[in-house]
């Protein structure tokens, strides 16, 4: 299975997001070919209803803790409520850090 796959069953499993996206950015960074070790993860989720961004971000850092053990380098994270991301026109676009 993909880090990927994994990395989207369980965001799914821990947070039940009503909307996930998993997407791997390792292209952008200066890795082997088909590497999986950058993501960039856009998650909404009622479990982020009342947490503050740290929170948040705790929260999918503790579901992926055996993923960053295994070599997950980096993981942008762009969390909201449902409600959140109804008004979301624009999420941030991760930099070309390839050198």
């Amino acid at each position: 299975m993909s880090v990927e796959q994994i990395i989207t069953e369980k965001l799914t499993a821990a947070l039940s997001p009503s909307h996930l996206e998993v997407i791997n950015e390792s292209h952008n960074h200066h890795v082997p070919p088909n590497s999986e070790t950058h993501f960039k993860v856009i998650i909404t989720s009622s479990e982020f209803e009342g947490k503050r961004l740290i929170g948040r971000h705790r929260a999918v850092n503790e579901a992926l803790a055996e993923e960053f053990a295994r070599g997950l380098h980096a993981l942008s994270m762009h969390t909201y409520t449902p409600q959140e991301w109804l008004v979301e026109t624009d999420v941030p676009v991760s930099p070309k850090c390839k050198g």
